[in-house]
């Protein structure tokens, strides 16, 4: 790739293009746009985008459990269908857990509907190249949901030495 991508916290001005990116990023859940406000400020130490120039081409999402300190629950991860393929989402993810604020984790979780095999195949990645230990569970069921949808399997990921994800 000639142009260089940058890793930032999130601002206040990259709401719309976070609700965008997550808009044009199925099957992600598209929450509202107060809730990426939310993230960009209250949670912006534990999130990160991916710009390519100015636009937004990545975003992941997560926080510390507040009911334990040592995991940390990544919430959404996408990347533009223009910019997939090109190890992106695995470079944020690297990028978000060499965050000093995260030094302390040792578990990570996500939850992960059985469609999106594209995110399955980034935790999938990267819990093999740090190797972790791995466990998927059924976090919830359709039937947890009004609405139509899918199951969502809960990734549990811890690094096989007690050392700290990254």
């Amino acid at each position: 790739m000639n142009q260089q991508i940058t890793f930032l916290k999130p601002a206040r001005s990259d709401v719309k293009g976070i609700y965008k990116l997550i808009q044009e990023s199925k099957p992600l859940d598209l929450n509202s746009e107060y809730l990426y406000l939310l993230q960009s400020t209250y949670f912006s130490d534990t999130c990160i985008v991916a710009k390519l120039k100015d636009q937004i081409i990545g975003f992941v999402s997560g926080f510390i459990s507040p009911k334990d300190k040592n995991l940390f629950f990544v919430w959404q991860l996408a990347v533009s269908k223009k910019h997939r393929g090109k190890g992106i989402a695995f470079l944020m993810l690297k990028e978000l857990f060499s965050k000093d604020i995260l030094k302390n984790i040792t578990t990570i979780h996500t939850t992960i509907s059985p469609s999106n095999q594209e995110s399955q195949r980034v935790f999938e990645k990267f819990a093999a190249l740090f190797e972790f230990d791995k466990e998927i569970s059924i976090f919830a069921t359709k039937d947890d949901f009004n609405n139509s949808h899918e199951d969502e399997l809960l990734y549990m990921m811890k690094p096989k030495i007690n050392k700290g994800i990254i």
